[in-house]
């Protein structure tokens, strides 16, 4: 399952518009809840009330049918760990006008969604709440579309419900290579607490600039900078401090490296090149730093240990494609769907 002519030619026809320059500062925060209750979404919200670990939780998720001819196919869009469903705004609208249903949901722990005191996340925690979301929803098998640490939670999800899952585009995943075995060391929930306190506005912009968007930034991007970081900034901010320190303990401890040989379902990796994406490398010796595999770097080992994948390279783009170029990423991900 080798790209086709005509993705390699809008591959290298993907241009990016940005030119780069001085970025402004950081936009101004308002505090918009812990769960975004201030923050408006492009499409109704949904929820799934369930259980987990004991205790009841629910998750939003967005529901968007078909408006152009129906194809009978559903498109799961699953989130990075620094984005929300309604970060997918532009690929829910091209997905539906192609004729796909569309469910974008927050992940437990995110957003929208319910950050439960002490939980234990995991991917298959997440995998059998999403499982749950769509026996409610009433949706068979699934296209799933993964982006960063969604792409982890793709990868876990076809390996727990194979029967579920007819074919996974993976958009800069992570959990590609096993970071810690390659140099990282493990950083403890108590101090990644610690890192939490110290994150805002700034420093979310800050990141993204150079790991996402390889320093060129757009007004559009505060946006969704501005949305993380009025979580952070909400009287109830310590609950998301919590639950992100704890979602980055699972990602740095549950890649899905060493698995990837057992999902049967088509694969395809879609990665912008310009991506710096090494989770925590920046905390590891300045030795071995090297070691520690950005997501594309990644990405071209990982291809070849798929059963069935092929792996299609934007040149021009960063950690995110479908926020840097919406049209040029959709066109991509709906000639890869057909």
């Amino acid at each position: 399952m080798r790209p086709i002519p005509a993705l390699l030619l809008l591959a290298a026809a993907w241009t990016s518009a940005v030119a780069a320059r001085d970025v402004p500062a950081a936009p101004a925060v308002t505090p918009l809840g812990a769960n975004l209750e201030k923050f408006d979404y492009p499409y109704p919200v949904q929820w799934f009330e369930s259980s987990s670990q004991g205790a009841p939780v629910r998750m939003a998720y967005l529901d968007v049918p078909a408006t152009g001819q129906v194809n009978g196919r559903t498109v799961v869009l699953l989130h990075g760990k620094n984005f929300c469903a309604a970060t997918w705004q532009d690929t829910i609208g091209a997905l539906s006008k192609a004729g796909y249903r569309v469910i974008a949901p927050d992940q437990i722990g995110f957003c929208k969604s319910s950050k439960p005191a002490g939980y234990q996340y995991s991917f298959r925690a997440l995998g059998a709440l999403t499982a749950g979301l769509l026996d409610k929803a009433g949706v068979g098998k699934v296209t799933l579309v993964g982006h960063s640490t969604g792409g982890i939670l793709a990868a876990r999800f076809a390996l727990s419900y194979p029967d579920r899952v007819d074919r996974i585009v993976l958009v800069n995943p992570l959990g590609l290579n096993d970071t810690l075995a390659q140099g990282v060391p493990y950083t403890d929930l108590g101090a990644l607490r610690q890192e939490e306190a110290k994150t805002d506005a700034a420093s979310i912009k800050a990141y993204q600039l150079r790991n996402y968007y390889h320093g060129a930034w757009r007004p559009a991007y505060d946006r969704w900078v501005a949305m993380l970081a009025g979580q952070y900034a909400s009287p109830d901010g310590d609950i998301v401090r919590d639950a992100q320190a704890r979602l980055s303990d699972m990602i740095e401890t549950q890649p899905v490296a060493a698995e990837l040989d057992r999902i049967t379902a088509p694969v395809t990796l879609i990665i912008g090149q310009r991506d710096l994406t090494a989770f925590r490398a920046n905390t590891a010796p300045a030795t071995v730093r090297d070691r520690v595999l950005t997501v594309p770097r990644a990405a071209e080992g990982a291809v070849e240990r798929f059963p069935h994948a092929g792996l299609i390279r934007i040149p021009d783009a960063g950690h995110a494609p479908q926020v840097e170029d919406p049209a040029g990423f959709n066109a991509m991900l709906l000639a890869e769907l057909r």
